[in-house]
């Protein structure tokens, strides 16, 4: 497993948290996903066999939302 934190954009609410982190979630290989609205990073734990860095953050820009490059 790793783990890697992303620097969010577009995050507004707690609905917003709550919509990244079920995109996340839902995505193959992901073991956790928890999004702070506070320091707009959201903390992904995966599994590096079955996803990578790149399809987390197009994850992420599937359900709406952006990662700082």
């Amino acid at each position: 497993m790793q783990k890697i934190t992303l620097p969010l954009k577009g995050m507004h609410c707690a609905s917003c948290v709550m919509k990244i982190e079920k995109g996340l979630r839902a995505s193959d290989g992901v073991t956790d996903a928890n999004v702070n609205i506070a320091t707009e990073k959201a903390t992904v734990t995966f599994d590096e066999l079955k996803t990578d860095a790149e399809k987390i953050k197009q994850a992420v820009r599937e359900t709406g939302y952006d990662v700082y490059e």
